[in-house]
């Protein structure tokens, strides 16, 4: 009688455990993985381009650092802006050739389309918001308005352009790297009322992991 009685209480216990184990594994909180479409905007300009090796493994770290399941797009800036890669940023070595090929100096070309650029990336930006990816547009040069005007930037209607980005996609985050300290000063004052510090990063030539982690951050990561 002890013994079936021992038997009944180790079976009620070991059911009381399993309950508690179920319920407890019900109440966690699992993180939503959210994709993310990170797109590039790299200067190959004469005026960038002794930045532009720095630059372009940066890139492949930043790339390193991302999902699998992410994708990238990278727009080349000089006299004019074109999409010289898109897919996965794992494909290290698709990407490595791409800007190897894509970026070389130009001697005919003279000047820096930045604004074309980023009306392109937005455009990318706000198609990938909505296949479900968060987006965000990673800006890498010196920022210097050279050139076609009509293809510059406009600084008095950028802050207009990315809040109808931020409107529609509300995650949407943006990175300005390597211009000077300038620059990134008016990025700062025109972009930061609008992205907010959290959306909003930028570094100069001297960014470090801490510039990539906060990214990261940015994107939901």
């Amino acid at each position: 009688m002890n013994n079936t009685l021992k038997i009944i209480l180790f079976a009620a216990a070991f059911f009381i455990f399993i309950s508690l184990c179920i319920f407890g594994l019900s109440k966690l909180k699992v993180d939503d993985f959210h994709k993310a479409a990170v797109i590039f905007v790299v200067d190959s300009s004469a005026s960038n381009y002794k930045n532009l090796p720095a630059q372009k493994m940066l890139i492949r770290q930043l790339c390193s650092m991302l999902d699998p399941e992410d994708h990238i797009k990278i727009l080349r800036v000089s006299q004019e802006s074109y999409l010289i890669y898109e897919g996965s940023p794992q494909s290290s070595a698709d990407v490595r050739k791409s800007m190897e090929k894509f970026t070389q100096l130009d001697s005919n070309e003279y000047g820096t389309a930045y604004g074309l650029a980023l009306k392109k990336a937005f455009n990318h930006a706000l198609t990938k918001n909505k296949e479900d990816f968060i987006p965000a547009v990673v800006v890498i040069g010196d920022l210097e308005n050279e050139g076609d005007i009509s293809k510059q930037i406009d600084w008095e209607t950028l802050p207009e352009e990315v809040s109808n980005v931020k409107n529609q996609a509300d995650d949407f985050a943006m990175m300005f790297l390597y211009a000077s300290p300038e620059k990134l000063d008016m990025v700062k004052e025109k972009l930061g009322p609008v992205l907010g510090e959290n959306k909003l990063i930028i570094g100069n030539e001297t960014a470090s992991n801490r510039v990539l982690r906060q990214f990261l951050a940015a994107i939901g990561r």
